[in-house]
């Protein structure tokens, strides 16, 4: 690597500016390099993932990540949660307890890893940033000689939805399950709460 970027400054390949300006002269770069020829340089290499699959599942455990998965779960009522916790202050199999928490404790905590409104959990970047999507889709499609997807039939015989009014409190839409007069009590009851908590984490 060293002698390709001594062949690349040679060539006049390379620009310098601010603080190394002064490295476009051949022995003020030379002597910059000198250090590097004393390091021993270990090369690490390892085979490439398999394929777009084991590629995709390794992405997907951090950006579908959640706050506590079901295999860590270990029993649930109507007034506690139980599943295990690592204590990283301990080193060797003591540092794998079980915790107990009241239900509406275990809801809190597990409620401060939601996102906000407003904030992703995947940000398309490059390429794919929403700025510029559209644009480079666009462009991609005609430096590749692809025609753009045809747009989906619109179905004529389909009601057209509802629109939903706003609400009186905060002004965002609301939908309407149920209208019931003022002093009557509401012809749907809501099932009773099962005993078992089951979080879904896929």
């Amino acid at each position: 690597m060293i002698e390709k970027l001594l062949a690349a400054h040679t060539a006049g390949q390379l620009t310098f500016h601010g603080a190394h300006a002064a490295l476009v002269n051949t022995q003020a770069f030379a002597a910059y390099l000198a250090p590097l020829k004393k390091t021993r340089w270990y090369v690490y290499a390892k085979r490439p993932l398999a394929g777009p699959k084991a590629v995709l599942a390794y992405l997907s455990r951090y950006t579908h990540r959640v706050a506590i998965s079901n295999r860590r779960l270990i029993a649930a009522d109507a007034k506690t949660v139980t599943f295990n916790v690592k204590d990283y202050r301990i080193n060797g199999p003591a540092r794998y307890k079980t915790m107990t928490l009241d239900v509406h404790e275990f809801i809190r905590r597990f409620l401060i890893h939601v996102l906000p409104t407003g904030f992703h959990r995947i940000r398309h970047y490059g390429l794919l940033a929403s700025g510029v999507k559209a644009d480079n889709l666009a462009r991609a499609r005609k430096l590749l000689h692809v025609a753009p997807p045809a747009p989906e039939p619109e179905d004529i015989t389909a009601e057209p939805p509802a629109p939903l009014k706003p609400c009186p409190c905060c002004g965002s839409a609301m939908r309407i399950i149920e209208v019931f007069k003022a002093g009557e009590p509401a012809p749907h009851r809501p099932a009773a709460m099962r005993a078992a908590i089951w979080i879904d984490t896929s």
